[in-house]
């Protein structure tokens, strides 16, 4: 299957038999979902596999996932990208945050059906969870979940020192950037590395904003009314 090839050859994962089916149980259970409560805009099997399942799997290039032992993944949605790199990198301890319960809801009946354990689910606001969360976490993403000075203010609080931030985004995103440099820095990151991908198939251009957790600092997120109004 050509999704095994480009995730071997321009991901540098080993893609086994077992892989493809939970990958598959995966699609199967989102379109299923799907039609009862939306997921995701995109439901052409190949599209997702490439626009969902690919693209988390890209994070890949960016962290050694082998130094990682747990991940939050902020309003991670349908799964993505944490699900993903739960199959391929089993010994991941993964938290999942996300306000809406008809995510969670199918979050975990998709974790029993892929039969996988270490999965925490946690239903609530990021920024209530992140306050009482601090310092925690080897790895924090976040996914199309909003500005980077938003998604910076509530990811970098509960990163480890020396641990990482990255949020994934689109292309587009200097500007977004550069007016979130001064909070990441007020917030004990920096910015590191900004890594760039072309998905197969043309399927569009992403953007990994590495940051990583230098010092910790308190007082962090502020409430999202606060954070919305006056960006760090």
């Amino acid at each position: 299957m050509m999704f095994k090839d480009d995730i071997e050859k321009l991901l540098n994962i080993q893609f086994t038999l077992e892989h493809q089916k939970m990958f598959d149980v995966y699609y199967q259970y989102l379109i299923e979902y799907n039609k009862i409560t939306n997921l995701t805009r995109i439901v052409d099997e190949i599209e997702v596999y490439y626009k969902h399942f690919y693209d988390s799997l890209t994070l890949a290039k960016s962290i050694d996932m082998n130094q990682v032992q747990t991940i939050c993944d902020m309003g991670s949605g349908a799964g993505f990208p944490s699900i993903p790199l739960k199959i391929i990198y089993p010994h991941l301890r993964i938290i999942i945050i996300d306000s809406l319960n008809k995510r969670v809801v199918f979050l975990k009946n998709l974790i029993e059906k892929l039969n996988i354990e270490n999965v925490e689910l946690i239903h609530d606001r990021v920024e209530l969870y992140a306050l009482k969360n601090q310092n925690k976490y080897d790895l924090v993403t976040a996914r199309a979940l909003g500005h980077m000075s938003l998604i910076s203010e509530m990811g970098i609080p509960m990163v480890k020192e020396n641990g990482y931030f990255v949020g994934l985004k689109a292309q587009n995103y200097e500007e977004e950037l550069n007016q979130s440099l001064n909070g990441i820095k007020m917030l004990g990151g920096e910015v590191i590395e900004i890594k760039s991908f072309d998905l197969p198939l043309n399927f569009g251009h992403r953007v990994h904003i590495i940051v990583k957790k230098n010092k910790k600092v308190t007082g962090y997120p502020r409430s999202f009314s606060i954070m919305t109004k006056k960006p760090l």
